[in-house]
């Protein structure tokens, strides 16, 4: 049996929906999550289509502002909670990690299942408040609002963000188990691939924050229902203490999006200069130090609602302080990049494209970090273009990126390289024209969340209406040609891309069970030498 037919094997083993459902193969299970995710992926898309149609004319001529705030607050639920932050760990990461380390499958496989399947049932209670009228306190459930407002579908989303919090927590323990316990011989901590340190980081995060978000949003759930008081000054309860849990989960969220497309991008900058990645070590820790300060400066986001003066400068200087370690893998990439042999193939558009945007998006969090400065932008359309600048131009560009270079190996075929080269540029170009402007606009003082806003800012939305049409594009090609690919395009190779680590000694796709022979490593995983010796013997 030649290596395709058993590269094939995971795909064609049962053809019967059952086989899917039950399955407790990792390979299998991030196809299901992708397939998934992607359908919340275009749902999100779609209520941001509206908006930014809304917002084409300083009027609120296509929807009423009651149904432009459900809008905006179904986009950020479903972008956030059932894109963002599950997007690359329970993908890419459920499929490459077991593989990486040279182990035949994740620590707990029905774990892994069953994480699948409570992001499915999160997911459908979300939708049915979707669908039965939709949520209008914002995705943040900011109180009193969200515990007091009529006509507002908050407990059955809270129930469903609540749920879908369980899949993160056992995604996360899944994945710090099996790099502590399956690794293979020889594959020492120094010797992981980046990749799976930023999922470890990750990881930790979505296990000591995600409890915390869901019983936030329980207790919000649980005042509305029986009229407690926890978080609503009306019942005597403190609707600062809200914002606190709130944000000392969900700017943590931050990194659980953003993480593992960094991840991605020290495996594609590695890969496309045939470079070492410059200070590997650093690169390894910031992604831990990210993950430990990361909780310590969500006091920044509460600069204008009562916080005291001298917390606020602690959490400032605490918010530039978070910026040393993304700062020290944005300058090592580009380190690894100086002199290397760059190979301009989609999968470095895409990495080229994250730090670029990512880049504006870091510095412009720092402006937030700055008391004075937040206070003039606090709730205006400056705010929106830096979180897009860092999630949709930092976290869906190492995602795309991700999934076109370790696409071969996923499905076992090539896709057409012209396309998704001119998609990358189309997101790349659609994305900025979408959010720059919003900068300006933002610091001229327009707020975010309104339906109607003044006529001398229509020229900055009309340009972002624009933006977001050729962006929805760039997102809708690579779907065509990734699914024209399953059937009509070249055959993959082990390693198409001349790349290292033990994801590329196994076929296209992978066996089964990943490694007929378990692996022994001699060597880094990330190291890429001249003669191109693997040092992995099987």
């Amino acid at each position: 049996m030649d290596t395709t037919t058993v590269g094939l094997n995971y795909l064609n083993n049962g053809y019967g929906v059952k086989s899917w459902l039950l399955t407790k193969d990792h390979k299998r299970i991030a196809i299901l999550y992708l397939l998934s995710i992607t359908g919340f992926f275009f749902l999100g898309g779609f209520f941001a289509l509206l908006i930014r149609l809304e917002l084409l004319t300083p009027a609120a001529d296509l929807v009423q502002p009651d149904t432009y705030n459900k809008l905006f607050t179904m986009h950020g639920v479903v972008m956030v909670f059932f894109f963002l932050i599950p997007s690359i760990p329970a993908t890419l990461g459920n499929f490459l990690i077991p593989i990486m380390i040279g182990a035949k499958d994740l620590a707990f496989p029905r774990i892994n299942l069953l994480s699948w399947y409570i992001y499915v049932l999160g997911g459908a209670f979300t939708i049915v408040a979707a669908a039965t009228g939709g949520v209008d306190t914002g995705w943040t459930f900011y109180a009193p609002y969200s515990t007091s407002a009529s006509n507002s579908h908050v407990i059955l989303a809270g129930l469903g963000i609540f749920i879908t919090g369980f899949s993160s927590i056992l995604t996360g323990l899944n994945f710090i188990v099996t790099v502590h316990r399956m690794r293979a011989p020889g594959l020492t901590w120094f010797r992981l691939p980046l990749f799976v340190w930023s999922l470890y980081a990750t990881s930790l995060i979505m296990i000591l924050g995600t409890p915390v978000i869901a019983i936030t949003v329980l207790l919000v759930a649980v005042e509305r229902g029986l009229h407690l008081e926890i978080f609503d000054p009306a019942l005597g309860g403190a609707p600062v203490l809200f914002q606190h849990l709130f944000w000392f989960y969900s700017h943590p969220a931050v990194y659980i999006m953003i993480l593992p497309a960094m991840g991605v991008i020290s495996e594609i900058v590695q890969a496309f200069t045939r470079k070492n990645i410059f200070g590997y070590a650093f690169v390894a820790f910031s992604s831990l130090a990210i993950a430990i300060v990361g909780f310590l400066v969500w006091g920044h986001h509460l600069f204008v609602a009562g916080q005291s003066t001298y917390a606020g400068l602690v959490f400032s200087i605490l918010s530039f302080f978070v910026a040393i370690p993304s700062a020290v893998k944005v300058f090592n990439w580009t380190a690894t990049i100086y002199k290397g042999a760059v190979s301009w193939d989609s999968p470095m558009l895409y990495a080229f494209g994250f730090i670029g945007l990512f880049t504006i998006g870091g510095l412009t969090g720092l402006f937030l970090a700055t008391m004075g400065l937040d206070v003039h932008v606090h709730d205006t359309y400056f705010i929106i273009a830096h979180f897009h600048y860092v999630m949709v131009g930092g976290a869906i560009m190492g995602y795309l990126g991700g999934i076109h270079y370790w696409w071969p190996k996923i499905t076992g075929r090539m896709y057409p390289e012209g396309w998704a080269k001119f998609a990358a540029l189309v997101v790349f170009i659609g994305f900025n024209l979408t959010f720059f402007p919003q900068f300006i606009v933002g610091y001229l003082g327009m707020p975010r969340r309104y339906a109607m806003y003044a006529p001398e800012f229509q020229v900055y939305n009309v340009l972002s209406t624009a933006g977001a049409t050729i962006l929805g594009a760039g997102y809708l090609i690579p779907m065509v040609y990734l699914i024209w690919s399953l059937k009509h395009a070249a055959i993959a190779g082990e390693d198409p891309w001349g790349a290292r680590g033990l994801e590329w000694e196994i076929p296209s796709p992978p066996p089964t069970e990943n490694f007929v022979v378990s692996p022994i490593v001699t060597e880094g995983t990330h190291q890429y030498a001249p003669s191109r010796e693997v040092g992995i013997g099987h």
